[in-house]
């Protein structure tokens, strides 16, 4: 008899199980760590077993429309021939390679396990599928060394071992999905995608190239260069996890990617994946890229926001982009988000855990690693801890406001995880400061905007989107409003428009001096502009909020450095207009009364320290060992299910803008879309609250169309220069 695992439904072509299964456990093997080649072997020669049922081939062949569980029957042999960890982690990760991981055993709320829990799932009875033991050889694997390294950094804490057991099981899980979907797709006759890829020599020379072009006259421009002597000299260190804290300034960019170069290069990795913290400073940073790099690194960005539909794109590129982001099998850099990368380490489901063992052999690079999660902290510094450690992997973390990560890592993570500082010598960092900061502590929102319109050009960034509007609204004059209840498309406009004006203002006013009122600038902002959108602001004001933030604003402020009394001013708005302060706030306050200038390292440290070591309770909260007590009850579908790096989440609306936007909202209203229509609408987004839609929905001036993809459909409700509006003006009627 023949056993059918897959028929080509275009040519008829049969795969045989034991056909999948082997070419699955080559794949496997091929992507595992070396400790893992034989037992990676074996998770994927099991994972397609219960094909044998009888009722799987009846179904198959069409005789009957019959649900036939199939994934759990290798689950149940893997724990038959293996000890209970060994077992497990392939149970677990056979049992979900199609619906995700299953949630161990009892549930975090006590009641008894479900229907989805493995525990229950392993007490099912299945067909016979023993043909299995004919057609397939499993390899020996070495149960000690497997179990030796499972145990190895975990010391004598049962925490530590659980959750890098469930790491590792991730992984595993990892392989096999990705495995099997190549080989499943192949069979059933999809073509051969080359992976893209980059030439690191030819793109470590053009950074060479770009590096010495740069002058290295003035003070600041030789000491810029000698930060970056430190970082070089440290090339041929090796390290696990490295310290890139450089000032806003000083060139972090070009000298991480220069760095992550050398250690590829050096150490034979396969990829370079840049981690930012959001999707809107990904524009900024890959342009920088591909500027420099050109046609020698064929960039992958993995970001909610950003389409390769478009016509500039060839079909074959488009391809091997797809291919690319289900899996990050690419030879090249990717430039992704901090939630995409996370969630990929963190998640349960296939299409998500599918990328994570691509993070093996690779350099990875935090950009503005300050702002990486604190609610989830600890398990994103162990998951990085793990990747570096066990996955030959290194990782940069970069930032002008750097925490103490080695305490961190330390403390959260692996203790015996090797830190290597890039920069001992930080007594030059003051050449960098550009500004004084100032607090005027409570004020009104007249007189605020009083004081700005006294400078040629001022920035205003509030915590709140609403605060910016009435803000805006207020404000007379040449003025600008920034905040993610407008669109991308129409940020990018505005943040053109801006650049273009203060470009403007300094040829026709180089000294500043003696600015007419009509042509002084006010721009008004959330803090979306305080990352990847570099403006030279005279004077700045910055709502009272965490010290980094505060820092970042700043940074903006005199950023070329061409005056000497730049001030940026930190301020609360009086009673009636307050927000809610978080701990960050009360953090910054101390700050500010303690320290005369709160950009020093003494600042900077003491912020930290009592963000991530007073408060620790705020840290350890999070972390998957606190919902179970053993390897056989890990919560992996109710963890990946809260795993959540956004505190507070909002909801996408398209808001139709151009002709291009329109055709694609009436290809939902009609056609209900096409393949890839929501990443290309990406960009004519906004954001609001889910009660802020529902509100919309109910004034019938949002519809989804049926599919999902929410749209307004009154052009009354939007404006250009300010964003969604949620009820209409007397106007507008």
């Amino acid at each position: 008899m023949v056993y059918k695992a897959h028929i080509n439904e275009k040519t008829g072509e049969v795969q045989t199980v034991k056909e999948h299964n082997e070419n699955t456990a080559d794949l496997c093997q091929n992507f595992a760590i070396p400790v893992l080649k034989n037992f990676m072997y074996n998770v994927g020669l099991l994972h397609d077993i219960g094909k044998y049922q009888e009722d799987f081939q009846r179904r198959i062949d069409g005789n009957e429309k019959i649900k036939v569980e199939h994934s759990t029957c290798g689950a149940l042999v893997a724990k038959e021939l293996y000890s209970e960890a060994i077992g497990l982690m392939m149970a677990y990760s056979i049992a979900g390679h199609h619906t995700g991981i299953p949630d161990g055993g009892y549930k975090s709320d006590g009641l008894l396990p479900d229907e989805i829990t493995l525990n229950r799932r392993l007490k099912r009875t299945f067909q016979d599928f023993s043909i299995y033991k004919g057609e397939l050889n499993l390899l020996d694997i070495n149960e000690k060394e497997i179990l030796n390294f499972l145990m190895q950094d975990c010391g004598n804490s049962m925490e530590v071992l659980i959750d890098k057991f469930a790491f590792l099981t991730r992984y595993t899980f990892s392989c096999l999905v990705d495995a099997d979907s190549i080989d499943a797709s192949y069979a059933c006759g999809q073509e051969r995608i080359r992976p893209l890829t980059a030439n690191f020599q030819a793109c470590l020379e053009k950074v060479n190239l770009k590096l010495d072009q740069f002058m290295c006259v003035t003070p600041l421009q030789k000491t810029r260069s000698l930060l970056r002597k430190q970082v070089f000299d440290k090339t041929n260190m090796n390290g696990e996890i490295y310290l890139m804290n450089m000032p806003t300034g000083s060139g972090k960019t070009l000298c991480s990617v220069k760095f992550a170069l050398e250690r590829a290069i050096q150490k034979g990795k396969k990829r370079i994946i840049y981690v930012i913290p959001y999707n809107s400073i990904i524009d900024q940073t890959v342009n920088v890229f591909e500027e420099i790099f050109g046609l020698d690194a064929e960039i992958l960005r993995h970001q909610s926001t950003f389409s390769y539909e478009e016509d500039d794109f060839t079909e074959d590129y488009r391809k091997a982009v797809k291919r690319g982001i289900e899996n990050w099998n690419v030879e090249s850099i990717i430039v992704t988000t901090a939630v995409q990368f996370f969630e990929s380490v963190y998640a349960n489901k296939r299409g998500k855990l599918r990328k994570m063992h691509n993070m093996a052999d690779s350099i990875l690079i935090f950009d503005e690693a300050h702002l990486m999660p604190q609610n989830y902290l600890q398990p994103c510094l162990r998951a990085i801890s793990y990747i570096t450690k066990y996955l030959n992997s290194e990782a940069v973390f970069l930032t002008a406001t750097m925490p103490d990560f080695s305490k961190l890592l330390h403390q959260y993570a692996l203790k015996n995880s090797k830190i290597v500082e890039l920069i001992d010598d930080k007594s030059m960092f003051s050449a960098f400061k550009k500004c004084e900061y100032e607090s005027l502590g409570k004020i009104s929102e007249e007189k605020l905007l009083e004081k700005s319109f006294l400078d040629p050009t001022s920035l205003i960034i509030v915590n709140k989107r609403k605060s910016a509007r009435r803000l805006y609204e207020l404000c007379g004059g040449k003025k600008y409003h920034l905040s993610t209840y407008m669109t991308g498309y129409d940020r990018e406009i505005i943040i053109q428009k801006i650049r273009d004006e203060l470009e403007q203002l300094e040829k026709d006013f180089p000294d500043y001096k003696n600015v007419p009122e009509d042509r002084r600038i006010t721009i008004i902002s959330t803090s979306l502009i305080e990352a990847g959108v570099d403006l030279d602001i005279y004077t700045v004001f910055r709502e009272l909020s965490g010290l980094d933030s505060i820092l970042q604003a700043g940074g903006r402020c005199n950023r070329e450095g061409k005056r000497d009394q730049a001030k940026t001013y930190i301020f609360e708005f009086n009673d009636g207009c307050t927000n809610f302060q978080d701990i960050k706030d009360d953090i910054t306050e101390g700050i500010l009364n303690k320290y005369e200038d709160i950009s020093c390292q003494q600042s900077i440290k003491e912020y930290y320290d009592r963000l991530f070591f007073v408060k620790k309770d705020i840290i350890e909260g999070k972390v998957i060992t606190q919902r179970c007590s053993s390897i056989s009850d890990i919560p992996f579908a109710e963890y990946a299910s809260d795993f959540d790096v956004i505190e507070t989440r909002t909801v996408p609306l398209v808001v139709p803008r151009d002709e291009k936007s329109k055709e694609m909202v009436d290809s939902l209203k009609y056609t209900g879309g096409g393949l890839g229509i929501s990443r290309r609408l990406q960009k004519y987004t906004c954001s609001v609250y889910q009660k802020e839609l529902n509100d919309l929905i109910r004034q019938h001036v949002v519809t989804d169309f049926g599919t999902g993809i929410f749209c307004l459909i009154n052009d009354d409700y939007y404006d250009k220069n300010m964003g969604v509006i949620f009820e209409a003006k007397d106007y507008f009627l």
